[in-house]
């Protein structure tokens, strides 16, 4: 198993001690695609996968979830979360054992989910006190300092329903002087590309376990599509993610780092439980 950097006492020791001025920004991975990102004071969850239900639901299967890293904090213990994102309805991005106790910390945070989903979301989470936000690629919610918007997302096919809305999606947000692009799980696609071209994105998180058909699961960019997709995007810094959680799953970060490296994009690996501050002018 590996090891969190940090962990439940330490980790929310870390999360306390961040600075609250609006030059900085904090973010934490917390595993998977899962990251806490901490600006002004606020805080907002992208794709939380923070239980091991799928390591439960799959164990008689002939496709177990071994999990790899350590669980880095109870998401009971997680509280000031206003805002969270679920990109699609696969269960390391939409995860009850993970949300529903969330919410009990954290009563009516604000989900950020594709429409179509909305209603598997409600049946997974149950009486669970959420704010559902529908979020698909012409929708925009602004509130205060923050912005959230929805981009398209191909996994492993760009699917709309009868209302032309994404199945899957990923999540622009702007908090201040900041822009983060979360991708949820996708492969390449032109729309993300001139979507990434025309924001000037400080930090993307990417995913690199890439697309084997073997493995019987829709697939990702792989390391040197995230790379790529970094520098088409002009990115600050990107951060590889959806990697190390699942045996059967999962690509060391080695050809995501050659690759960054060959075309001198600013990249950061991190640990699960670790912390990155992202400073506006640097």
């Amino acid at each position: 198993m590996i090891a969190a950097l940090q962990k439940d006492e330490a980790l929310l020791a870390d999360l306390a001690a961040a600075s609250t001025d609006e030059g900085t920004l904090h973010v934490w991975w917390l595993g998977q695609s899962g990251f806490l990102v901490q600006w002004a004071g606020e805080r907002l969850l992208f794709d939380p996968y923070l239980s091991d239900s799928l390591t439960e639901k799959y164990a008689a299967t002939d496709k177990p979830h071994v999990r790899m890293t350590e669980r880095c904090i109870d998401p009971r213990r997680l509280t000031g979360i206003s805002r969270v994102t679920a990109s699609h309805v696969h269960t390391d991005h939409l995860d009850a054992a993970t949300l529903v106790p969330l919410a009990e910390a954290n009563p009516g945070f604000r989900l950020y989910l594709p429409h179509p989903i909305i209603p598997e979301a409600q049946k997974r989470l149950g009486d669970a006190e959420v704010a559902y936000c529908g979020t698909g690629d012409r929708d925009k919610y602004f509130e205060g300092k923050w912005e959230i918007r929805g981009v398209i997302a191909k996994h492993n096919e760009v699917v709309r329903d009868a209302n032309d809305n994404c199945l899957y999606t990923g999540f622009l947000v702007r908090c201040g002087p900041f822009t983060i692009y979360h991708s949820g799980d996708t492969l390449w696609h032109d729309d993300i590309v001139s979507m990434v071209r025309d924001f000037d994105c400080d930090l993307m998180l990417l995913p690199i376990n890439g697309n084997r058909p073997e493995r019987r699961v829709a697939g990702n960019l792989n390391g040197t599509e995230a790379a790529a997709l970094a520098k088409v995007g002009s990115a600050r810094l990107v951060v590889p993610c959806h990697y190390d959680m699942f045996e059967f799953n999962t690509e060391t970060p080695e050809e995501f780092v050659t690759a960054c490296e060959r075309l001198e994009q600013p990249f950061r690996v991190m640990r699960c439980g670790e912390k990155l501050e992202v400073k506006k002018g640097r």
